[in-house]
């Protein structure tokens, strides 16, 4: 048994939640470039970083952030 996070093959999205969480906090819309600077601040996974920075320019949700990215936020 190992600690990867994965289960049945599913991604570990606990770094893109985190920072979600974060980055969300006390804010209710964020633009894309915040979101950015904040992931690479956070020194997300090359394939995390890739995820975000493929998202259109705009403001999002938590919820439309996470549902875009494939984090579990909520």
């Amino acid at each position: 048994m190992t600690d990867d996070a994965s289960v049945a093959g599913e991604p570990d999205t606990r770094a893109l939640d985190d920072l979600l969480d974060d980055v969300f906090r006390a804010q209710e819309r964020v633009d894309q470039g915040e979101i950015y600077r904040r992931a690479v601040a956070a020194e997300l996974p090359a394939d995390l970083l890739a995820r975000v920075d493929a998202l259109p320019e705009g403001e999002y949700s938590v919820d439309e952030a996470s549902d875009l990215l494939g984090g579990s936020v909520a």
